[in-house]
């Protein structure tokens, strides 16, 4: 294994891993933007109330992106997989 294969892997697995959290964050920054804006407008100050919709919003994002970030981490793992063979010298 060469050193530019191995940055090539460790940049391919870096990008896999913020691929699959963006959407995660996207959703529990909006949804605190949002609980942010309503406590700001109504001087409610519950500390529920900013962990509960955050908590909830990013767990049905998971439920409902599951099947795709288990498929796109399968892919990824089989094409690592795949390419051992041409690490060995």
């Amino acid at each position: 294994m060469d050193a530019a294969w191995a940055v090539e892997l460790l940049k391919a697995m870096v990008l896999q891993a913020v691929v699959l959290t963006v959407p995660l964050l996207l959703v529990g920054m909006i949804i605190g933007l949002g609980v942010s804006l309503f406590q700001a407008v109504t001087s409610i100050h519950e500390q529920t109330l900013t962990f509960v919709p955050k908590a909830l919003g990013v767990i049905g994002t998971l439920l409902l992106l599951l099947p795709w970030m288990l498929r796109t981490t399968v892919e990824f793992t089989v094409a690592v997989l795949q390419r051992i063979p041409q690490m060995a010298p």
